[in-house]
């Protein structure tokens, strides 16, 4: 029981310690001219929708997106990685879980040249890699993606000797204050998955506070549920029995610090095995519900049927013409929440 108290304590000094040294960023500018995609219009809008038509996640910042396993949190990383391959930029991928497959990864549009992969074991190895990361490309957004940061040890660590991961919180926290101005300085994102434990008083997310403190944007990503679908086999002129297999996963995403937009907005996110974020499934189901429907609204036409819609939307390349719809509706509903009063007056008291 002694010892507890006594780690608590220690734990408890280290965190004031770890918060002391920690340095605001005020001087950071967020370049708005491009942002890169999600892979998801209802997050791109969440994220930033109030900065820019349409959202997405603008350069020169740090973003943590954290949940439990199986949530979603890879595949955003991967979209996002798809995203800035598709605009021109370049990626790296720190794998300290050393689970990508690279195979997979194309699903998202994603190349991970063997230079431009590295699994790290510890924090160090990760921020020194990142250190010395020189992209050739310079007039668009670069995106370091680590995954996940849960998987990271200290050299302290690997000796048993960092039980409580001080050691750990304090190289994010050293490492972090040096490169977040870097970050920020080549306009590039580093983006990093973190997963969620259970702590004396809630969930923590590993490595101390550090992460938390320097990210500008930090999502929350939670399983809320699986998709599924029914196929009735037919052999030898017989019908047999109705089969129910899971073809994917419904996430709840939500901003939990934003220091480039308005934070705590919540989306869906819809995650289809072998095929990756399913936009399309997304903001036909959002617009379904929004708008109170009882049929899904594919642009031109209505479908009870919720493959049927993706379908019409697909063969007629209609993907655009449903996001604006999306875009629309989603600023009048904003637009609804506005604030309207006057500014306050700040004069001088009387008296």
């Amino acid at each position: 029981m002694v010892r507890r108290r006594r780690s608590k304590m220690d734990e408890a000094v280290e965190s004031v310690k770890e918060s002391a040294e920690m340095e605001p960023l005020e001087d950071l500018v967020v370049n708005w001219k491009q942002t890169l995609s999600t892979g998801s219009t209802l997050l791109d809008l969440a994220i930033s929708s109030g900065r820019k038509y349409g959202g997405g996640v603008p350069g020169g910042i740090l973003m943590e997106v954290y949940g439990r396993s199986g949530s979603g949190k890879t595949s955003i990383l991967s979209e996002l990685c798809g995203s800035a391959q598709a605009n021109g930029g370049e990626i790296f991928f720190a794998d300290p879980e050393a689970r990508l497959d690279k195979e997979y990864a194309r699903t998202y549009g994603v190349e991970v040249p063997k230079n431009a992969y590295f699994q790290p074991d510890t924090v160090t190895e990760l921020f020194d890699k990142f250190g010395n990361w020189k992209p050739d490309t310079n007039n668009t957004i670069n995106v370091f993606a680590a995954d996940s940061l849960a998987a990271l040890s200290t050299d302290l660590e690997m000796e048993k000797g960092d039980k409580m991961g001080m050691r750990r919180a304090k190289e994010f926290s050293q490492e972090l204050r040096k490169k977040a101005r870097m970050i920020n300085k080549n306009n590039w994102i580093l983006a990093c998955s973190n997963q969620v434990r259970q702590g004396d008083y809630g969930d923590v997310t590993p490595g101390g506070k550090a992460v938390e403190f320097y990210s500008s944007l930090r999502i929350s990503v939670n399983q809320v549920g699986k998709l599924f679908k029914e196929r009735q086999l037919k052999k030898d002129g017989r019908k047999g029995k109705k089969i129910k297999r899971a073809f994917g996963i419904e996430s709840r995403c939500v901003i939990t610090k934003s220091s480039i937009d308005k934070p705590y907005r919540d989306v869906p996110i819809y995650i289809v095995f072998d095929y990756g974020i399913d936009n399309i499934r997304g903001n036909l189901q959002w617009l379904k519900d929004t708008l109170g429907l009882t049929t899904y609204r594919a642009v031109d036409k209505t479908y009870q049927r919720m493959d049927q819609a993706i379908d019409w939307i697909e063969k007629n390349d209609y993907e655009e013409a449903l996001e604006k719809e999306v875009i629309e509706l989603w600023q009048e509903v904003e637009e609804a929440f506005q604030q309207k009063r006057k500014k306050k007056n700040r004069g001088a008291k009387h008296g």
